[in-house]
């Protein structure tokens, strides 16, 4: 209705019935209902995801105890508080094979990769077991789904490559082999190892079967024949190979060495970079005259220094000096082995040979027993001495000259020349004072 009042209209509205007032309502309370739905149902999301994730962390837990104690009871609990994964069954599998139960191990793993396909370990795992089984057919094809899976792998390409040895499908195996050691280098060794057993200790075929074409390869293989007693093609393999480092070089003259492979190890060692040692012929003391710098890590033919006692002291005298611009000074500061050298060098000699070794020495303060001296030994064998000076003089101020001959056996390729103490007749047998030392020579008479 509307009433008229001095020009203005009024409206009025009928009042609302409590239905109607219920109805503008309703869709305030169903928006609100609605919103606590939805909190609800997060709520119990959360609630199941926790509750999965303790179930999923404790078949872990149990998994590793049966791992651990080769429990299947607790293997079996894993799986049965998580069916759907992959870990659990590979577990039950391990379990199985610990227990010698290869066929369930099997079917096990069979499970385990049905429920992960793309896992490439599980196939290997599976493709080692049916290997063991006698399956070659089945180990085949689970070792190719491996690789398959993950191509540039080392290990999946390394097992396969064995497995394919062991067949006799030389070929294959070792593309395989290669592969994998070229995307590890660490598995070089054992491809050499392989190739070398494959072909018969012949070095030719392993190099072809091996591929040994680049420097890291040729250096490793010399090594391994330095090993082998092959010497001589272990500096052939070196001598092949653009660029050794430091390590590797040291590496091999050390097995040379130790294989009494003098000559072939000195011709490794004199490429060290040094000039010097570049020059340096056979019988001939390098730096005689203790110019260069001295070391404790010397593997091959340079001064070697004794770290044995605490009680001696050596280094470069620029002071003091009978030849060059240097000398070496030992001090002695009490008790020291009369069996240790005190500084050694190692020379390449001729067999049923006559040298001469001549130096200078001059000494100060000296008071022992037990006095220094020069000794020549056989450097192979049981280190027999050839020879020796007679022991220094206890104080000469001026320098004094000394030589001695010797005699080298007609197995002798080598001699090491070392200072070390005249045995004493008393223990202990401390010593006391400086000597100084130079102008090492070695001279073969005729």
């Amino acid at each position: 209705m509307s009433l008229l009042n001095r020009g203005h209209v009024f409206i009025c509205a009928e009042p609302e019935s409590p239905v109607q007032m219920q109805t503008n309502y309703s869709p305030y309370l169903s928006q609100r209902t609605l919103r606590v739905i939805v909190s609800l149902i997060g709520i119990l999301a959360c609630l199941l995801a926790i509750w999965m994730t303790a179930q999923a962390g404790f078949s872990r837990l149990l998994g590793k105890y049966a791992t651990l104690e080769a429990s299947l009871p607790a293997a079996d609990r894993a799986i049965a508080l998580a069916p759907s994964s992959s870990e659990s069954h590979r577990v039950r599998a391990a379990v199985l094979y610990h227990l010698k139960q290869l066929p369930d191990a099997a079917r096990e793993l069979e499970l385990a990769v049905s429920l992960r396909p793309r896992h490439d370990y599980l196939w290997l795992e599976l493709a080692i077991i049916r290997d063991e089984l006698g399956d070659s057919a089945g180990a085949l094809a689970a070792f190719n789904e491996s690789v398959r899976r993950a191509p540039h792998y080392a290990y999946p390409r390394w097992q396969r490559g064995n497995f394919l040895l062991r067949l006799g499908r030389f070929d294959q195996a070792f593309a395989d082999l290669r592969y994998a050691a070229a995307s590890n280098p660490d598995l070089i060794p054992s491809l050499i190892d392989l190739a070398w057993g494959i072909s018969k200790r012949d070095t030719q075929v392993t190099v072809q079967l091996a591929h040994i074409t680049t420097s890291k390869m040729r250096a490793a293989f010399a090594g391994f024949l330095a090993r082998k007693g092959r010497a001589k093609e272990a500096r052939e393999q070196f001598e092949l190979a653009d660029a050794v480092s430091e390590l590797t070089r040291r590496e091999l003259v050390r097995h040379l060495i130790s294989a009494n492979a003098f000559k072939e190890a000195f011709e490794v060692w004199k490429k060290k970079g040094n000039s010097e040692a570049a020059e340096r012929r056979p019988a001939a003391i390098y730096d005689g005259g203790f110019e260069g710098p001295l070391t404790f890590d010397e593997f091959g033919f340079g001064w070697r220094v004794s770290r044995a006692s605490q009680s001696v002291r050596l280094a470069a005298d620029s002071s003091q000096f009978h030849s060059g611009s240097k000398s070496l000074l030992i001090e002695f500061l009490g008790d020291s082995s009369p069996d240790s050298s005190l500084v050694s060098q190692l020379i390449l000699v001729e067999p049923s040979s006559r040298y001469r070794l001549n130096f200078a020495a001059r000494t100060q303060d000296v008071v022992t027993g037990g006095l220094p001296l020069a000794i020549v030994s056989d450097a192979a064998g049981v280190f027999k001495r050839l020879g020796e000076s007679a022991p220094l003089r206890q104080d000469t101020t001026n320098w004094q000259v000394s030589s001695f001959d010797f005699r080298t056996e007609s197995g002798t390729n080598a001699v090491t020349l070392s200072i070390q103490r005249k045995n004493c007749s008393t223990s202990p047998c401390p010593i006391f004072g400086s000597i100084w030392m130079d102008s090492f020579s070695i001279e073969e008479l005729k």
